[in-house]
């Protein structure tokens, strides 16, 4: 049982439900202050600066820093996010999804200390730690668990989501080799939760070179099974016999649950044969 399922089982009651509303309600909360007291917003950015001076809201305050300007393009991308962030949600529990996003919050504020003694204390963050990275390892969890799902690219372009994530993943690695240190710090500590949560989790399993490899092999041994003499191809092919639909009318196949493996058998063989351990 890995740490995870151990810690839901222990404080999974605990967990907030509908997370992403409260993000985006963050998100709109900074976007008015921003319209309405922008001079306020310098009193609510991660400064360890300050923290270590007493302002200690600015633990948490920084959340209301919105993560761009205020447009039309804006409010689609957060409707965006709610709608991702829901169904990562639903996909993982409320508690993963909890322990995912205040990971990452965590992680940034480590962040942003660890870049404030490296320079030696002398430094202002100002906006750099904010709620973008955040909002973006939403959307790269996302893509991990959904790669194949389609959405529309401004409402138009339809597109796989995988191939978004891997363009954010390109532009990132751009911004981490133009950038400083300093810019370094800031992408890396604020999307640590994605790179932990997945490996640690196994969700990233199915990226690694020998998985990839394994699956091309297996599609291979497949089609390899389903090709008949005659070149035609079988959408069912029985592990014992060998017989296919085309060889009768009358054959019914199903895959067996207790074998260790996608094994289909013919109706004369599924509760006669010998279980693949």
């Amino acid at each position: 049982m890995d740490l995870l399922t151990r810690l839901e089982r222990k404080f999974g009651r605990y967990a907030l439900s509908n997370l992403s509303l409260y993000i985006v309600i963050t998100y709109a909360a900074g976007y008015i202050l921003s319209l309405t007291s922008s001079g306020l917003l310098s009193y609510l950015t991660l400064e360890p600066y300050y923290i270590l001076r007493g302002q200690v809201w600015r633990l948490v305050s920084w959340l209301l820093i919105p993560p761009g300007r205020l447009n039309i393009f804006t409010i689609i991308t957060l409707l965006f996010y709610y709608s991702v962030g829901n169904t990562l949600e639903r996909t993982w529990g409320a508690f993963r999804y909890n322990v995912y996003i205040f990971s990452g919050i965590l992680m940034t504020i480590v962040g942003s200390f660890l870049l404030y003694f490296l320079y030696g204390g002398r430094v202002l963050m100002g906006a750099a730690f904010s709620t973008y990275y955040i909002s973006m390892s939403i959307f790269l969890a996302f893509a991990a668990t959904y790669p194949n799902m389609q959405v529309f690219l401004y409402g138009l372009i339809p597109l796989k989501v995988k191939w978004l994530g891997y363009l954010d993943g390109i532009l990132l690695i751009v911004e981490l080799i133009q950038g400083g240190w300093a810019s370094r710090v800031v992408i890396i500590c604020s999307l640590l939760n994605f790179i932990v949560f997945f490996l640690s989790s196994g969700s990233m399993r199915r990226f690694r070179p020998g998985e990839i490899r394994r699956k091309q092999q297996f599609r291979k041994a497949v089609h390899r099974s389903q090709v008949r003499p005659d070149g035609t191809v079988t959408k069912h092919k029985c592990a014992i016999c060998g017989r296919t639909e085309k060889d009768g009318d009358h054959l019914e196949f199903r895959f067996c649950s207790k074998c260790n493996g996608n094994y289909e058998y013919c109706q004369d063989h599924l509760f006669t044969h010998t279980h693949v351990k």
